[in-house]
C-alpha cells in the first residue's frame, strides 16, 4: 500500500482519490477506511509511504489518529484533508505530528505540492 485514505465520506474519497490521479500520481495502492479506529487496524499489517486523513470522523477522529499513530512509534508522513482551516486547528495536527494540511476546497495542484516531497515528482 502507498497510501491509506481515511475519510468517512466515501465521495469524499472518491475525490481525494481523483485528485491524486489528477495530480499525475498513477500506479500508486490506494487502501481506504472509514475512520481512524479501521484506519489503525488496517495499519497493523501495512507500512504505507503515506496516511491522508480527514478530520472530524465518527468513532476516531483524525487527530485521534493521528496521535494513536505517534504513540506507536510510527513515522509514516502524515497529511490531512480537512474543512477545519483555523490557525488553531492546523497548529495542532503539526505539534501532534502532521507532516501537511489541506485544506478543503483543493486543488490536484494542491494534492501534488504536499505529496510530491513524499511520495516523489509524478
Amino acid at each position: 500500500m502507498d497510501i491509506l485514505l481515511v475519510d468517512d465520506s466515501r465521495t469524499m474519497r472518491m475525490i481525494v482519490l481523483r485528485a491524486i490521479r489528477q495530480a499525475g500520481f498513477r500506479g500508486l495502492t490506494v487502501e481506504e477506511a472509514e475512520n481512524g479506529a479501521v484506519a489503525l487496524e488496517k495499519l497493523r499489517g501495512q507500512q504505507p509511504k503515506l496516511i491522508l486523513s480527514d478530520w472530524n470522523m465518527p468513532e476516531m477522529t483524525g487527530i485521534d489518529f493521528l496521535i494513536q499513530v505517534r504513540a506507536s512509534k510510527n513515522p509514516v508522513p502524515f497529511g490531512f484533508i480537512t474543512s477545519e482551516t483555523s490557525p488553531g486547528i492546523k497548529e495542532l495536527a503539526m505539534n501532534s505530528g502532521a507532516t501537511f494540511l489541506i485544506c478543503k476546497p483543493f486543488s490536484p495542484e494542491d494534492v501534488q505540492k504536499a505529496l510530491s516531497p513524499i511520495i516523489g515528482e509524478c
